[in-house]
C-alpha cells in the first residue's frame, strides 16, 4: 500500500525535533547540576582537611608551649645566646606572644618552649666557669642546635659551639663567631664579676636534663599557588587559609587562690597585660575554596568570635574554632 510508505509528515518531524530538545536541555541541565555539586563537595572536603590538620597541628604546639624542663617557668630561665648575634630569640619574653591583626587582618602567633626527651647531665660537674656540658653520646644534636639545661630550680640556654657534639657526649658554649647567635651574656648570674661570658648560671648535677629549644611563628600570607595560606616559621604550610584570629585566655588570680588555673577572661593580644598570665588560646581558622561562584550566586557570611563578616565573593567559606590550655601553665 502507498500510503504506508509516504514516510513522516513535516509536521511529526517538528514535534519530534522538539521533543529532542527538551530531552537535550534536561540533560543538560542535570549534567550542570552534577557538575557544581561535585565542585562544592570537592571545595567543602578540602576545607575541612585544611581546617582538621590547621586545628590539630596548632593545638598540639600550643599545648607544649613555655616548657622548659623541670624549673617548668620562663622566669626561672637564663638565656646565654648573644643579644647582638643573627637568629638571636629572646625566650625570656616567655612561651606565648603573638600581634593582633588590624581592622580584622589575620593575627599571628609565636609558641617558645623546649621539645624532644631530655639527655641526663653526667659527670664530671661544672664548675661555673666551665664551657662543656657531659650528656651520653650518640645523642643526635649537631654544631648550632639551641638548646638548653634544666633542673627543678632553673635553666639555662645555650648554642652549641663544638662539632662533635653527638659522637663526644661534650656540649660545648663558647663565645665567638663559630656559630650565629652565638653564647655571651655577661650578666649571666654564675659569671664571676662577668669575666666568663660562656658560663652558667649555676652548676648542674644528675638531676639536671638538656632539651632542643624551638621558636614557632604562626601567619598567613599569599602561598605559591596565589592562594592565602598558614605559614609555619616562614613556611607555607597550609594553603586555602584565609584568615587566623587568636583570644588569649587570661588568669588575673594568685597562684594557689580558688579559680587559679582558670581563665577568667578571653581578649586580643593588644589587650593582653601581661603573656605570663595566658593559660590558654582560643583560635580560629577561616578556609577558602580555591573555585569561584560556588554559593550560586548568594554571599555568604560567616562569624568570628561573634563578628559576623560578609565574603567579599561567591567562594565557599568554613570557620573552625578550637580553645586550647597551655599545659605548662597549669
Amino acid at each position: 500500500n502507498r500510503s504506508r510508505q509516504s514516510g513522516l509528515s513535516l509536521v511529526e518531524v517538528m514535534i519530534g525535533m522538539l521533543l529532542g530538545v527538551f530531552l537535550v536541555g534536561g540533560v543538560l541541565q542535570v549534567f550542570a547540576s552534577s557538575r557544581q555539586t561535585y565542585r562544592v563537595h570537592e571545595a567543602t572536603s578540602r576545607m575541612q582537611e585544611g581546617g582538621r590538620m590547621a586545628l590539630e597541628v596548632i593545638s598540639r604546639d600550643i599545648r607544649m608551649a613555655d616548657f622548659w624542663g623541670c624549673a617548668s617557668d620562663s622566669i626561672n630561665v637564663v638565656n646565654n645566646l648573644d643579644s647582638s648575634g643573627a637568629g638571636y630569640v629572646d625566650f625570656k619574653t616567655g612561651g606565648v606572644g603573638g600581634t593582633e591583626g588590624a581592622s580584622g587582618a589575620p593575627d599571628t602567633l609565636v609558641l617558645r618552649g623546649g621539645v624532644n626527651s631530655g639527655l641526663g647531665v653526667q659527670p664530671p660537674y661544672g664548675p661555673q666557669a666551665s664551657a662543656v656540658v657531659h650528656v651520653p653520646s650518640g645523642n643526635g644534636l649537631e654544631q648550632g642546635d639551641i638548646i638548653f639545661i634544666s633542673d627543678c630550680s632553673s635553666a639555662d640556654i645555650f648554642q652549641i659551639s663544638n662539632t662533635n657534639a653527638d659522637g663526644s657526649g661534650q656540649l660545648v658554649h663558647n663565645t665567638g663567631s663559630t656559630t650565629e647567635p652565638g653564647n655571651y651574656n655577661v650578666n649571666n648570674p654564675g659569671c664571676p664579676g662577668g669575666g666568663n661570658a660562656h658560663c652558667l648560671s649555676k652548676v648542674y648535677g644528675a638531676d639536671a636534663s638538656v632539651f632542643a629549644t624551638r621558636e614557632i611563628n604562626y601567619s598567613i600570607a599569599m602561598g605559591s599557588e596565589g592562594q592565602p595560606a598558614l605559614f609555619r616559621n616562614g613556611l607555607e604550610f597550609l594553603d586555602g587559609i584565609e584568615n587566623f584570629q587568636i583570644l588569649y585566655g587570661v588568669d588575673t588570680d594568685p597562684v594557689g587562690t580558688a579559680g587559679s588555673g582558670i581563665a577568667n577572661f578571653y581578649v586580643s593580644a593588644d589587650q593582653v597585660a601581661d603573656m605570663e598570665q595566658v593559660i590558654s588560646i582560643r583560635f580560629a581558622i577561616v578556609t577558602r575554596s580555591y573555585d569561584d561562584n560556588l554559593t550560586g550566586g548568594l554571599a555568604q557570611n560567616y562569624n568570628i568570635f561573634g563578628t559576623n563578616i560578609a565574603a567579599p565573593d561567591s567562594r565557599l567559606r568554613q570557620v573552625y574554632t578550637s580553645t586550647v590550655a597551655v599545659r605548662n601553665r597549669l
